[in-house]
């Protein structure tokens, strides 16, 4: 089943980000902390932490599907480290390698811890929408819907509108469709998900 779309780019863009930029952002964190003694030490050791998480997500990013070596990997990875955006990074990993094993529910757990830790980076808001397409493949549209509800960050609000339609259309509910495919449209939707104009075309000649 393929649940992933958009989003898998969103999450690919903050794991370059944390790549690219992480040892800065920490750098930047400490710089206030006092004498110049301090500031080398605690810097040197988080700089030290940082190298150590990536290249430990890097590691457990080569397991492939194996559901319990992937969810072994990382309980063991958020026991020795402190890094809340790798953690739920990989958090995500373990819920779609349990999605391709075919458990759902076991990926909406994860997912759901993942969304109430707020991690930072929008990382909460990939977990909210991810959650809602499995609620929804589990046949709980009223609770994906729900869900959906949660994702309040603009560069979500298309991708978000056009799940909502996607759900009120297997309710039944075709005006309420409409509506959401339309404030996709209107948010750019189409840019990411050609699609979305022929969803919304399909309901307007009916």
């Amino acid at each position: 089943m393929e649940i992933y779309s958009t989003e898998e780019q969103q999450v690919d863009a903050i794991k370059q980000f944390w790549k690219d930029y992480g040892t800065s952002v920490v750098i930047g964190a400490v710089v206030g902390l006092g004498s110049l003694y301090g500031w080398n030490t605690y810097s040197d050791h988080k700089i030290a932490q940082q190298e150590l998480a990536s290249e430990a997500y890097q590691q457990i990013g080569t397991l492939g599907a194996d559901v319990a070596a992937v969810e072994t990997a990382a309980a063991n990875f958020k026991k020795d480290y402190s890094q809340a955006g790798y953690q739920a990074m990989l958090d995500l990993v373990v819920a779609k390698t349990a999605v391709d094993a075919g458990d759902l529910v076991k990926a909406a757990s994860v997912l759901e811890q993942v969304a109430k830790a707020k991690p930072g980076a929008n990382l909460d808001m990939v977990a909210n929408i991810r959650l809602a397409r499995i609620q929804a493949e589990m046949g709980e549209l009223d609770k994906a819907l729900a869900t959906l509800d949660l994702v309040t960050v603009d560069a979500f609000a298309a991708q978000r509108d056009e799940l909502k339609g996607d759900f009120l259309l297997r309710k039944g509910e075709a005006n309420s469709a409409r509506e959401a495919y339309q404030a996709a449209v209107d948010k750019g939707g189409i840019s990411t998900s050609p699609g979305l104009q022929m969803k919304l075309d399909n309901l307007n000649q009916a």
